[in-house]
Order: structure tokens, then sequence, then C-alpha cells
């Protein structure tokens, strides 16, 4: 028994060394290519310049247009899954009968398992032409129906991470909140969204993180024209969608165009990379409240 622990333990020590070497190995390609990219575009271009044309004549490597479409898209999807998750989440844990909860959840998750590329197609033959029949002037490719269906996918994470925040929530404050002649309605949004209030904006936050790195549906429905606007009815380029395009094109193999994929790369690495290490942050600093 006592070597088959131990067989065990060095199984899972051999898994966490080989995922630490794993991103530690994607973390130097991105910084070492990037560094390369750097040595000939001036990062304060980079970061400062509001056009993104390196693959024209007259070449421009400012990020702004391709994180505007970014965060354009993810702010859609955002307004979109909150409130429907958040919802859904307040119905299971304060309406629902226990039999009903168990069987709606694993239905939810259905949505998280369907592939993103069936999700983009839906975007645009199915949620793109209803949406011009409300907005006649909304173009074929544009960030607004991207943004709904990537909505429509982050829903289960914000669905199920709220609901199980909720659950954890004592039941005494429930139970007070009635004492206190609450209706459950009161109690649901006046107690417990509160009370659970830091798992839900962890799950929030993981998922923009997941919005952020989205890459199918923004590549097939939001078209492919960086340009820095907060106008959703017009095509836009994600900086996953343009390392899409130039990883498929005709880029040369180590060119500087080619290495601008690094360079959106590290950029959109840098991104989740802090939003994922704030959701840890606000977590821990909750726990150590209530501890």
């Amino acid at each position: 028994m006592r070597v088959q622990e131990r067989i065990i333990e060095g199984l899972l020590w051999l898994s966490a060394v080989i995922t630490i070497l794993i991103t530690a190995a994607i973390v130097w390609v991105l910084l070492s290519e990037s560094v390369r990219f750097f040595s000939e575009v001036s990062i304060i271009d980079f970061l400062t310049d509001k056009q993104w044309t390196p693959l024209f004549a007259e070449k421009h490597f400012g990020i702004l247009p391709l994180v505007a479409g970014t965060l354009l898209t993810t702010a859609v999807a955002i307004a979109v899954a909150l409130p429907i998750g958040l919802t859904i989440a307040v119905y299971l844990n304060e309406y629902s009968p226990g039999r009903f909860r168990q069987t709606i959840k694993p239905l939810l998750e259905i949505l998280a398992s369907i592939p993103t590329v069936v999700y983009g197609f839906f975007a645009l033959t199915v949620v793109t032409p209803f949406l011009q029949k409300l907005i006649p002037s909304l173009a074929g490719f544009n960030a607004l129906s991207a943004g709904i269906v990537m909505g429509i996918m982050i829903i289960p994470m914000i669905s199920s991470l709220s609901e199980d925040a909720i659950s954890a929530v004592p039941r005494s404050l429930r139970e007070a909140a009635y004492g206190m002649g609450s209706t459950r309605l009161q109690t649901a949004f006046g107690v417990m969204v509160p009370a659970a209030s830091s798992g839900i904006v962890v799950s929030v936050i993981l998922a923009i993180s997941r919005a952020v790195g989205e890459t199918m549906i923004v590549a097939i429905a939001a078209g492919q024209q960086p340009r820095l606007t907060l106008d959703p009815t017009v095509p836009i380029e994600t900086i996953t969608t343009y390392i899409v395009q130039v990883s498929l094109g005709d880029v040369p193999h180590g060119s500087l165009e080619y290495r601008t994929i690094f360079a959106a790369g590290i950029t959109l690495f840098v991104f989740t990379f802090a939003l994922n290490n704030l959701s840890f942050w606000i977590k821990k600093k909750y726990q150590e409240k209530y501890d």
C-alpha cells in the first residue's frame, strides 16, 4: 500500500512539473519572439499607434485597434451573459425544486460543450440576419452578433459558478432574512447575492477571461477589419482573429509581419494573466475577510 501511495505521489508530482514546464515553454516562446519583434518596432508605437496594418504596404503596428475589438466583443458578451447567468443562478438556488435543479444544471453545461465553430456559424447565419431586420444598417460582419453569441456561450460558466457561490452561503442568513419578514425575492437579491458577491465576481472575471481568448466565433462573425471604434454594428478584428489570419495566410515564416502574432499573443497573455490573478486575489481577499 505504501508503494502504491508513493507511485501516486510521483505521478501527481510529475503532472504538476509537466504543467509548469509547458507554461514556461509557452511564455519563453512568446517572450523570445516578441523581443525580436520589438527590436525592430518601437514598443511606444506598438502601444500608442491607432492603426494596425502590418500586412499593408504602409505598415503601422499599433495594437490599439485589436485591443478595442477584443474589449468591444467581450463587453457585449458580458452584457448578455451576466444578467441571464445571474438570474439562472438565483432561480436554481432559491426557487427551483431540487429535482429540477439536478436536471437543468447538466443541460446548461451542454452549452459549454458545443464547439465554438458551431457558435460562430450560428452567429453568422442566424443571429446576424435576425439583427439586420432590426438594425438595417448592421454590417454582415459585426461585433454585436459575435458578442451576443459569445455571451450565450459563457452563460453556463457564470450561472454554474454563481449558483455554487450562492449555495455556499450559510443557511442561517436566509432564515434570518425570512425571520425579519423579507420576501423570497428580497432575500435572494438583498441577502444571498451580496453574501456570495466574491464568488459571483470571480465567475464574471473568469468569464471575461474566456471571452477575451475566444477565437472561432469572432473569426467567423466579427470580420477582419482592425479599427479603433466602440460601434458594435461595424466589422472589427480581435487579437485572436488576427493571429488566426496570419497563421493561416501566406506571410513568410520568420518575417517581421509573421512575428506580429507573437507580439499580439504576448498582449493577449498579459490580459488573461492579469484577469486570472485578479480573480485569485479577490477570492483570497474575501476568504481572509470571513475566516
